[in-house]
């Protein structure tokens, strides 16, 4: 069988990942465990499992980065404030010596939160947002690819171990909008993706994370609610509906099957391990 996308064709050898939280973590850990020489830079260093430089990337870098042959940017928006995208990324092209092979930006289907609707949005949709941090999100992505030639991923709401949110809600009885349209991502199946970016010779320059099967966030909480032996959780009070429906073929076609294809499987596996 032909590899059109050649997953197997480069060997990420130095890898810098790029505001490393939970997400950035658990890719560091898969790449080491393939071979791959990884360092993170972030605010703060913690007690990360690969070298970490310390850096506020709000700032200009007081120092010169080593090279580095791939780069993955994970950093989230600003909650408050100015964007962190044109400081960092101008700041971390300046920094390094040379520029990367191969530099993957994680982005958000945020991007599409201006254009609500039942019509599937794939990756040849243009973005449309409705707030600020949408704005920057959007403002990250074009930065990222003229600075750095960057790939884009778009993951959608991202779930799994330690991302148990929704749990948390229908345990509590919270009330939910059941009509909103809702997309998810299972953290492994993105961060394989993520892999996959990095040893593609042909990777997609756009790509959208998320899983087959797009649906009203009611039927995600009766799901979870009729596993933990509850009742559905209560609807909002009005229902305001909205969301996007994000076909996932190009992420299909690239990747090859999920690990978990749908919410159930996802959140079928983290009930059972509470």
């Amino acid at each position: 069988m032909t590899d059109p996308w050649g997953l197997e064709t480069r060997a990420p050898r130095d890898v810098l990942l790029v505001g490393c939280g939970k997400l950035g973590i658990r890719l560091g850990e898969r790449l080491v465990a393939g071979g791959s020489q990884v360092t993170a830079i972030r605010r703060n260093a913690g007690d990360l499992p690969f070298p970490t430089i310390e850096a506020d990337l709000r700032h200009p870098l007081d120092r010169e980065l080593p090279a580095f042959d791939s780069v993955v940017i994970t950093l989230p928006p600003s909650t408050e404030g100015d964007s962190i995208y044109p400081p960092a990324l101008r700041g971390l092209a300046k920094a390094l010596p040379t520029m990367p092979e191969r530099a993957v930006f994680v982005s958000s289907t945020r991007v599409f939160e201006g254009r609500p609707g039942e019509t599937p949005l794939t990756e040849r949709d243009a973005p449309r947002v409705s707030s600020e941090r949408g704005g920057d999100l959007v403002e990250g992505e074009r930065l990222a690819m003229e600075l750095f030639g960057a790939r884009i991923v778009r993951p959608a709401g991202i779930y799994g171990p330690g991302r148990d949110f929704l749990i948390r809600r229908v345990r509590e009885g919270a009330a939910v909008d059941h009509t909103r349209r809702t997309n998810r991502i299972h953290e492994t199946d993105l961060v394989r993706l993520l892999e996959a970016m990095l040893r593609a010779d042909s990777a997609p320059p756009l790509i959208h994370a998320v899983d087959r099967e797009p649906v009203v966030l009611g039927e995600v909480v009766a799901h979870i609610a009729s596993r933990l032996g509850l009742a559905p959780p209560p609807h909002l009070d009005p229902e305001v509906g909205g969301g996007t429906v994000l076909e996932g073929r190009l992420l299909q076609e690239f990747l090859g099957d999920l690990e978990y294809p749908t919410f159930r499987e996802g959140y079928d596996e983290m009930i059972a391990a509470l």
